[in-house]
């Protein structure tokens, strides 16, 4: 998989990009850092070394920008400084620095009276005149002033974030389609990491790669294995109607999640090794032998892979995911329909917690309120005693013994009839 000095330096002498020998020179000139320079291209200061020792070579977006980059440090400057020598370049980073207004000179008092709106002392309250007019010189009566450059307004964090979902979610959506094969939960995982973008714009607009703080949430998202369980996502999409774009998605598919996701990367996104071992949260080496074993299973799939040679692969990877054509639509949603819709659901669960706060409470409350304020100790239960007597007195009465005791009592209370029995 590793590519000779040579040859990488000769590939990119043609496609613009200077030796790595002049990466270093360009740089060390401007005098920035490895720091300073990873940060005007958006990668890591390893990355930077890496680029500039020839052990790896830029790929895809971050080729552009590193070409660029490079490009504005060797382009020579366009106004020579007085201090310099006639012909001589001033550095890179003196050529970015905007140049020190010269001090204007004091305003001619003129021998007559002066006109409203022009004394020496409104001049001195008022402070010198405005860039535009020391640059056109003085206004000839009868000339109007010149108007100020109009202000282009600063968009607010909702219009930087529909920029970002413009540039970038439908490329996601196409990502995330390789690594599942299935539009619905391809779609999901992009509206669900743009919205977790949203509800953290703050740590997103300052991230140096915004994009990729996105695509990592939709990889997770997407790649997740509880997604098996869902009835919905058991199985996939309508199949490609191309059969090289069928034979392609299906081999991908093939592979192991962390294989799927090395190669995308890497061949499809373009990033080079060091900063996909990073996004896949695992050691250079250990992204190279996945990407080593993803090519070898691709190759023994893909008729096409067959015959290139290793060094070749990646390029050819890169045109077939681009060319691939899927057989369903993966327009996502609206920018305002995500945004809208995350800041509707977190108005929904802050209004629950609120609600359960306040319940909550309630009960607490009422448990307080209720709750006995002295301890009251619970009855003992019973128990058997063995060798007491039996309760003495009148037992149960027979029915014998109850016809005698009624027969006694509808009796006379007094008299000799009570005492001589009555012969029946």
């Amino acid at each position: 998989m590793t590519r000779s000095v040579e040859t990488t330096s000769s590939e990119d002498s043609e496609l613009g990009l200077p030796a790595p020998k002049e990466r270093r020179r360009l740089r060390e000139a401007a005098e920035l850092t490895h720091d300073e320079a990873a940060a005007a291209v958006g990668v890591t200061a390893a990355t930077i070394r890496s680029w500039e020792s020839g052990r790896t070579a830029p790929r895809g977006r971050k080729r552009e920008l590193y070409t660029q980059f490079l490009a504005r440090l060797a382009a020579p400057p366009q106004d020579a400084g007085p201090a310099g020598a006639p012909g001589e370049a001033k550095p890179a980073r003196a050529a970015e620095e905007p140049a020190a207004d010269p001090p204007a000179a004091d305003p001619p008092v003129p021998d007559g009276p002066t006109t409203a709106g022009t004394a020496p002392d409104a001049q001195a309250a008022d402070g010198t005149a405005s860039d535009a007019q020391a640059a056109d010189g003085p206004t000839e009566p009868g000339e109007l002033p010149a108007e100020d450059p109009a202000r282009v307004p600063v968009p607010g964090p909702a219009e930087a974030f529909d920029a970002l979902y413009a540039h970038a979610a439908r490329d996601l959506a196409r990502q995330a389609y390789l690594l599942t094969g299935r539009r619905a939960l391809a779609l999901e995982a992009v509206e669900k990491a743009f919205v977790q973008a949203w509800d953290r714009w703050p740590e997103v607009v300052t991230d140096p790669d915004p994009v990729g703080w996105v695509r990592a949430i939709v990889y997770e998202y997407a790649l997740s294995p509880w997604h098996r369980f869902r009835r919905a996502h058991r199985h996939l999409d309508k199949p490609p109607a191309e059969p090289a774009d069928r034979i392609l998605l299906d081999a991908l598919l093939s592979l192991s999640p962390a294989n799927r996701r090395t190669v995308l990367l890497y061949d499809g996104v373009g990033l080079d090794l060091p900063d996909t071992a990073a996004e896949t949260e695992a050691t250079t080496p250990t992204a190279g032998n996945r990407l080593v074993h993803a090519h070898a299973d691709l190759a023994d799939r893909i008729p096409e892979l067959a015959d290139v040679p290793l060094e070749k692969q990646s390029a050819l990877l890169r045109d077939l995911f681009t060319a691939l054509r899927p057989a369903v639509d993966l327009d996502p949603r609206p920018a305002a329909a995500v945004r809208g819709g995350g800041e509707r659901r977190t108005r929904l669960w802050t209004r629950a917690t609120l609600s359960l706060t306040a319940m909550i409470a309630v009960s607490t409350a009422y448990t307080l309120m209720t709750a006995p304020t002295h301890y009251e100790p619970p009855l003992a239960p019973g128990e058997s005693v063995s060798g007491v007597p039996p309760l003495a007195g009148p037992q149960q009465l027979t029915e014998r013994s109850r016809k005698l005791h009624d027969k006694l009592l509808a009796d006379p209370e007094a008299g000799p009839a009570r005492i001589a029995p009555k012969v029946e």
